[in-house]
């Protein structure tokens, strides 16, 4: 600091002989800048200088405290905190010096009197300051006292399940996000399953080959690129603001979800419809079976499991939405879980992203866990979608 504190010393001198001959030469323009070079390089230095000050102080004060072996070091709350584990008990040491110690008991010593032997007793040190912990030294200590009775085990944590949402991580659970995805994904399927598939088999078996049908399937082809954050301001601005739909509600984030997955369970219909043999068709055609009869008792059976896989991995993706339904208020703090399509719900996706967000360190944990209840369904659902397409598809 020494150097730097030289170095701006030598920048404001130069300035100085910059305005002594700017004043000479009578340029009042370079004079000007040169003062505000003058200035500027005096107020850093003052500041700098200050700061040097500051820390020479600082530094005599620490050498003199360790000097002076004779004085007495109070440990506060803001230093690692010394405990002395002693006699069944433990002891927070507040103050040291140099022949005696004092502190606090937060575990009551067994005898109650000091102890004779230096190897009865051992010195516990937690690196973290108290000030930078959620739990007090004394709720350690009854926490570590509990765990030397066998009071405390490690086992599954079976209330992540059945517990709804709480401000109190340790009492925080999944289920009402349970229930809500499980509301929301049936809500989905059952409008985007149909209607998905009718309309694969209109474009593909029955639709006139025209400007009209080419533009639709030019548009579904897009919808499907679309960001989902779009369909959720889609979802606030007809379902909520015009349709008045109930805020927060399975219902609406089905029905925003069912936009979403539409065009992919569309494409992947239309896919496995054109997977069939033309050949199907035309030999029911032969023995006399009418169009319809043709699409809906040979060529739709045949397409079922292309149509299933297709589906089954779009639910997968409506799984794992989350800005959609943030745009359309699942973002409740939902304690009780939803017992029907219009209640206030939450989903998983979203229920990470709200623990993910809380300051508490035990949120962390609840998270990772929520994290991997996702993951292992999302595994399922394409496993699930890989079985079905092995088992049922057929080879022409």
């Amino acid at each position: 600091m020494r150097t730097i504190v030289q170095s701006i010393e030598g920048s404001r001198a130069a300035a100085e002989r910059d305005l002594a001959a700017a004043r000479a030469a009578g340029d009042a323009a370079k004079a000007a800048a040169a003062e505000r070079r003058v200035a500027a390089a005096t107020e850093e230095a003052t500041s700098l200088s200050a700061r040097m000050t500051e820390l020479s102080d600082t530094a005599a004060a620490l050498q003199a405290r360790f000097e002076a072996t004779t004085a007495e070091e109070p440990l506060g709350v803001t230093v690692p905190s010394l405990l002395v584990a002693v006699d069944g008990g433990l002891v927070k040491l507040t103050r040291i010096g140099a022949r005696d110690a004092a502190g606090e008991v937060l575990l009551p010593l067994a005898s109650g009197g000091a102890t004779a032997k230096p190897g009865d007793w051992q010195l516990v040190t937690y690196l973290t300051p108290a000030t930078n912990r959620k739990v007090s030294d004394q709720e350690i200590a009854w926490l570590e006292a509990l765990r030397d009775r066998g009071m405390v085990e490690n086992r599954f944590n079976t209330l992540f399940f059945t517990a709804g949402d709480s401000r109190e991580p340790e009492l925080a659970g999944i289920r009402g996000a349970l229930v809500g995805t499980s509301l929301t994904l049936l809500v989905t399927l059952v409008l985007c399953l149909p209607i998905g598939v009718a309309a694969a088999i209109y474009l593909e078996e029955f639709a006139p080959k025209n400007r009209l049908t080419e533009l639709i399937e030019v548009n579904i082809n897009n919808l499907a690129a679309v960001p989902s954050i779009v369909f959720g301001l889609l979802g606030l601005a007809v379902f909520l603001s015009f349709f008045g739909l109930p805020r927060s509600a399975p219902l609406v984030g089905g029905l925003v979800l069912a936009l979403l997955v539409l065009p992919t369970i569309i494409i992947a219909s239309r896919a496995a419809i054109k997977a069939v043999p033309p050949s199907i068709k035309e030999a029911a055609l032969g023995v006399g079976a009418s169009h319809q009869q043709a699409v809906f008792h040979h060529v739709l059976p045949l397409a079922m499991p292309g149509i299933m896989t297709g589906t089954i991995i779009g639910m997968a993706h409506a799984l794992g939405e989350t800005a959609p339904l943030l745009m359309i208020g699942m973002v409740a703090f939902i304690v009780e879980p939803a017992t029907s399509i219009t209640d206030a719900a939450t989903v998983l996706p979203v229920q990470i992203y709200l623990w993910s967000d809380l300051p508490e360190i035990a949120f962390q944990a609840k998270t990772a866990a929520a994290i991997m209840v996702l993951l292992v369904f999302l595994f399922v659902m394409n496993g699930a979608a890989i079985v079905l397409r092995k088992r049922f598809e057929r080879r022409w």
